[in-house]
């Protein structure tokens, strides 16, 4: 009998935040696939999971995938393609030997998720595999809550983006858009910021680095962020 593929959103970092179905999977899952975006660098997926679900005895299988820019329609960089590859190969071994496989990510799996990306990869192979997607807390939505800011309500539009978009594109976004939430916004603040004061919006922005985690922080000005070293996982909220 083959195995399945879990792919479970782990939230934005506080273990707490898992949710019991997460964890009940977890802990019945015997391999856990880990994302790592260094070489020997840790995974933060299996930091927030270990908070909260014994590993003792667990495979517990690292794997890097590279922290470069995918674009939807595109070739991947050489170095993305490969990881994808090793990572469906060898997750599609276990599989077909049985086993159960889980993949914690962070957040939740359909915001911008290395897990889709092994599915997709997995799919193209064109052996069959049972598949199950655990949603999870996304860092979307606990920044909305750690800032006491709504992410939408009645008819407001909600959109989000990677900040890493050309200036045009968030132009038009910003202008057909009521509440725009950024991810990805640690290597272009200042940009960023530039943007947001240009259209009179600067002020309608909170960042929050870290989220849910012990050293979390909450930028109501957005300006004082700009030449600090943000932490990857930043997220901003603007409302207009």
């Amino acid at each position: 009998m083959q195995g399945t593929f879990y792919v479970v959103g782990v939230g934005p970092g506080d273990p707490q935040l898992l949710t019991l179905k997460a964890a009940d999977v977890l802990r019945k899952c015997d391999t856990w696939f880990v994302p790592s975006a260094f070489e020997n660098g840790g995974s933060m997926a299996l930091k927030i999971v270990s908070g909260a679900v014994d590993s003792a005895g667990k495979t517990i299988l690292s794997h890097r995938f590279p922290m470069k820019q995918v674009q939807r329609g595109k070739t991947p960089d050489v170095e993305v393609q490969d990881a994808w590859d090793v990572a469906a190969k060898t997750i599609m071994g276990y599989l077909e030997s049985g086993k159960d496989v889980v993949f914690p990510t962070l957040g939740d799996p359909a915001i911008y998720s290395t897990g889709f990306y092994v599915c997709e990869t997995l799919q193209e192979y064109g052996a069959p595999f049972n598949l199950e997607i655990i949603p999870g807390v996304s860092a979307i939505g606990a920044t909305s809550a750690t800032s006491a800011m709504p992410l939408c309500l009645g008819d407001e539009r909600l959109v989000v983006i990677p900040a890493s978009f050309e200036d045009d594109k968030i132009r038009e976004l910003l202008a057909l858009s009521d509440v725009i939430v950024f991810m990805k916004v640690y290597k272009v603040m200042a940009k960023l910021v530039a943007l947001l004061d240009e259209l009179g919006l600067v002020d309608k922005a909170v960042l929050v680095e870290k989220c849910s985690l012990g050293d979390q922080r909450v930028w109501t000005d957005i300006r004082k962020a700009v030449g600090q070293d943000i932490h990857y996982f930043s997220t901003m909220v603007v409302r207009k």
